[in-house]
């Protein structure tokens, strides 16, 4: 029943879902609940490695230094006097998609889009660019790399080359329309666009340039891939074509027969999500989804295609093209490229499994040939 607001009782709880310790755990995004592109910022997916800083605005500066001409420092009435950009461009966790690396038949069919791919959201982002800020202290010919540091209490640092820098990096104070949230790196963060998330460092404070990568715990001993001849690799930053479909999806049952529209989202940290195709057989026969929203690089896009039900078993998947030419693997070829555990960059093709009775269940299976 409506509330006398007009709020439906669903829409009411809706919120993110919680997961992890306190101080050192995640939230993610309800994405069966979203209609959109956008992620409304208190549902945008959260992750510290320890606790969000209380930070005072007026009193944050960041300082660039190591291989540049000028050392500087600068707070954030300087750092707005750059021209600044507003960007749409999606974040995603090295992590998201966890719960489905493990062997398929232990992934319980009881998830929802949340649980699978939670750790993924997409903003509206206003800041500066950060090549616009570095020319202000001259980049020596050197600088290959830099290390970007947060003010939180587990002093995040990653190392980003430099080239990324100079590309599409932004220094980020404002999303969907509002300064950043507390959760979301306020009062500045790094933005790095495709990139796997850990990198696009919040409550950002330091910038040290040098030729070198900084090899930091957090791009060693975490956020690397191991393969299975024995190699761990280092620095695979950008996140590769993905997509999911949000509905229809677990918890829902399809109560009728005939006309249902699937829909969902696709995303690439290679460029443009040119084309999505959806199956309803498994992955025997695809036909290509309408994609809704301007196709911009390392941004979301919506896709949609109308299926008419007759209710017999059906198992839907989704997979995604973009500009590079790549396309989402097959959960078994994903999996041969990795050592069993491992959980960072996993875009093998998801599926939901619906049953004649409508009920719908998670499932990792390869798409039939």
């Amino acid at each position: 029943m409506p509330k006398e607001n007009g709020e439906r009782a669903d829409e009411a709880a809706l919120a993110r879902i919680v997961s992890g310790r306190a101080l050192s755990g995640w939230s993610q995004t309800p994405l069966g609940e979203l209609t959109g592109l956008i992620t409304p910022s208190d549902l945008h997916f959260e992750r510290h490695h320890g606790g969000i800083p209380a930070l005072a605005a007026a009193e944050h500066e960041l300082a660039i230094h190591g291989l540049v001409d000028t050392p500087k420092r600068f707070d954030l009435a300087t750092l707005a006097r750059f021209p600044a950009v507003t960007r749409y461009h999606f974040i995603e966790c090295s992590g998201n998609g966890f719960a489905s690396t493990q062997p398929a038949d232990r992934i319980p069919g009881e998830l929802r889009p949340g649980d699978v791919d939670g750790l993924f959201s997409h903003s509206e982002w206003t800041g500066v660019r950060v090549r616009d800020v570095l020319k202000a202290v001259g980049l020596k010919g050197s600088a290959r790399w830099a290390l970007a540091e947060g003010a939180d209490s587990a002093a995040m640092t990653r190392s980003i080359p430099v080239a990324k820098l100079l590309d599409d990096a932004l220094l980020v104070f404002g999303q969907n329309g509002e300064a950043l949230r507390p959760a979301q790196g306020y009062p500045l963060r790094l933005l790095l666009p495709g990139f796997e998330g850990n990198m696009s460092v919040k409550w950002l404070k330091r910038l040290e340039f040098s030729d070198a990568p900084f090899m930091t715990r957090e791009e060693t001993a975490r956020y690397a891939d191991s393969r299975p001849d024995g190699r761990v690799e280092l620095f695979t930053f950008s996140m590769g074509p993905k997509s999911l479909i949000t509905h229809p999806a677990y918890p829902r049952r399809l109560s009728a027969r005939g006309y249902q529209e699937i829909s969902g989202l696709a995303w690439s940290g290679l460029g443009v999500v040119r084309k999505v195709e959806v199956s309803v057989d498994g992955g025997r026969r695809w036909r290509k989804a309408r994609l809704d929203g301007p196709a911009l690089p390392r941004a979301a896009r919506r896709f949609r295609l109308g299926w008419d039900w007759h209710g017999q078993p059906a198992q839907l998947m989704s997979r995604a093209t973009d500009s590079s030419g790549a396309t989402q693997p097959g959960y078994s070829e994903h999996q041969q490229n990795r050592t069993p555990g491992t959980l960072y960059h996993n875009n093998a093709v998801r599926s939901w499994a619906v049953a004649a009775d409508g009920e719908i269940r998670f499932a990792m299976t390869d798409p039939l040939r």
